[in-house]
């Protein structure tokens, strides 16, 4: 498993392309890592790009990575939204993302790029008039 995380052009989101089969503890490394490039930069938005990357982990290991994992990464923000880009034969993603969404995290899936994309940015803006009241 491989990822790469980047900024994207307009610095409104994190790219996070993964490829290759990935377990919890994948998961949990790259998470922590997107949260803390997050932080530094400032940006709350992630697209995750897991088109080349299929989920191989067990139905409850991502329930213990909703529930547990994630809540105890320490640049966690609670107001980060993410849009898993997949392709459309691969549900392997389909379970954590339903499951995350009924838990409170604001992820969704997507089967096009654009849409993903064009999700993120109306988050973003929603987010930067959010941070401004703070």
């Amino acid at each position: 498993m491989e990822y790469t995380l980047t900024p994207s052009t307009d610095s409104r989101y994190i790219i996070i392309k993964v490829a290759g089969e990935f377990t919890r503890p994948e998961a949990l490394k790259i998470a922590s890592d997107a949260f803390e490039l997050g932080r530094e930069l400032g940006i709350r938005c992630h697209l995750n790009d897991m088109t080349e990357a299929r989920n191989v982990d067990r139905v409850i290991d991502d329930v213990y990575f909703t529930r547990k994992d994630v809540r105890d990464i320490e640049a966690r923000d609670d107001m980060a939204c993410a849009a898993v880009l997949v392709d459309p034969s691969d549900h392997s993603h389909d379970f954590y993302v339903a499951f995350a969404r009924g838990n409170g995290i604001d992820i969704t899936l997507f089967w096009d790029r654009d849409e993903a994309i064009a999700h993120l940015l109306k988050a973003a803006k929603r987010l930067a008039t959010d941070r401004s009241d703070e």
